[in-house]
């Protein structure tokens, strides 16, 4: 293991956990840097799409207090 490395372990230490759980977020997401083209798009499109079937009616929103209450009935 690397001076720097040592070091960084150390001050880690130092800091607050959402300090930490921020360094650890940072660290993840700089080994996630493979970007899939048209992604970016795909949700886009996707996201228009949803968008317009509620607008026009052909689909019903449900409230995230909903979606609780489905998800609790189904541990009982």
């Amino acid at each position: 293991m690397s001076t720097k490395m040592k070091q960084v372990i150390e001050e880690i230490k130092d800091l607050t956990a959402q300090e930490r759980a921020l360094v650890a977020h940072c660290l993840i997401s700089s080994l996630e840097n493979k970007h899939d083209d048209g992604v970016d798009e795909e949700w886009a499109e996707l996201a228009e799409k949803r968008y317009k079937e509620l607008e026009t009616g052909a689909v019903q929103g449900v409230t995230w207090n909903e979606i609780k209450k489905e998800i609790k009935g189904q541990d009982a």
